[in-house]
């Protein structure tokens, strides 16, 4: 990829090496930016400002923010194996009828072993991801402090070098926006054996991604000995689908308590689990449930609620120096 800087004219005036012409007394000169001549001024300034306008525009702040979410939301997805004719693009085929017949042909052992690949290449995509991302930030970094110094030098005889870093980074932009798209699984053997089959379908691999499962905050509640459970994913899938909804007793203190968990096989949304231990803590997870595509899944949302307390088991005592309630009225309860 080619990077320019329009509006510095770089075609006109070569700029990249020091000019040999300059004495030790004239370059301690050019270090003040106010001694400069008009031409050498006004250059300086183009060059700031397109340094600027990138550090704006093509790596912000805000920019920068919006990668590091897609990325942290990209290490929460689920990935799948989707498998298409070569004349269908990504989401066209229906996700009811066509899976069926497609597995029915294709090799189960070679299906398996082409997940252990898109595992792989999921996790070395995310780890470019964050590297690309790190790459991005430390540029950014070094610019701005560029941009901050009242050193000349940088934008007169080391402006090469500067463009160098500019298309570097233009570079590192462009791979990570190409890299957060999950990308194709190339097949080094055939997954439709050719034994009996009457015409083999021309297939392509690709990872798919499904945003992450998380629970709905403000609409699980705890009450007394049950809680009600909601979750959602931001994106509503075509299809129905199946959950997994595990729970557990914090810190339980005896054999019993610590078979308050489980899990759940859940076909909605929400669930209500009963029969939970008064003014207790219990942590939820839940995630898909796992499918013969499925590829990798490395995160899944927990929550943790305090059901409330029970009622009193007796009256109230009184308070510290007050005498109790009497034993009359104990008695008579």
């Amino acid at each position: 990829m080619s990077f320019q800087v329009t509006g510095l004219g770089l075609n006109e005036t070569k700029l990249d090496s020091p000019p040999s012409f300059l004495d030790r007394e004239e370059a301690e000169e050019a270090d003040d930016p106010r001694l400069l001549e008009p031409e050498v001024w006004r250059t300086y300034m183009e060059r700031r400002t397109a340094l600027r306008g990138f550090l704006t525009s093509d790596l912000s702040p805000h920019l920068l923010r919006r990668h590091h979410a897609r990325t942290e939301l990209l290490k929460k997805c689920s990935y799948y194996i989707e498998i298409l004719p070569k004349h269908l693009a990504p989401g066209d085929q229906d996700p009811l009828l066509l899976p069926t017949a497609m597995f029915q042909l294709i090799d189960p052992w070679k299906f398996q072993r082409m997940k252990k690949v898109g595992a792989a290449q999921t996790k070395i995509q995310l780890l470019l991801l964050t590297d690309l991302l790190e790459q991005l930030d430390r540029g950014r970094a070094e610019l701005g402090a560029l941009l901050g110094s009242p050193d000349p030098q940088p934008f007169l005889a080391g402006w090469g070098l500067v463009e160098r870093r500019l298309a570097d980074l233009a570079a590192v932009t462009d791979s990570f926006l190409a890299m957060t798209v999950p990308g194709r699984l190339h097949m080094k053997h055939r997954l439709v054996p050719d034994v009996g089959a009457a015409k083999i379908p021309h297939i392509r691999l690709m990872l798919s991604t499904k945003m992450p499962v998380v629970f709905d905050r403000k609409k699980s509640v705890a009450h007394q000995d049950w809680v009600s459970l909601r979750w959602f994913a931001t994106i509503q899938p075509v299809a129905p689908e199946q959950f997994e909804l595990r729970f557990k007793l914090l810190d339980p203190r005896t054999q019993q308590e610590c078979t308050q968990c489980g899990i759940i096989p859940v076909a909605a949304c929400t669930f209500d689990i009963h029969n939970l231990m008064p003014n207790r803590s219990y942590k939820f997870t839940v995630k898909r449930a796992e499918s013969y595509t499925l590829v990798y899944e490395p995160w899944r949302d927990s929550l943790t609620l305090q059901t409330r307390p029970g009622p009193p088991k007796g009256p109230t005592p009184g308070r510290p120096g007050q005498p109790g309630p009497p034993l009359t009225a104990l008695s008579e309860r």
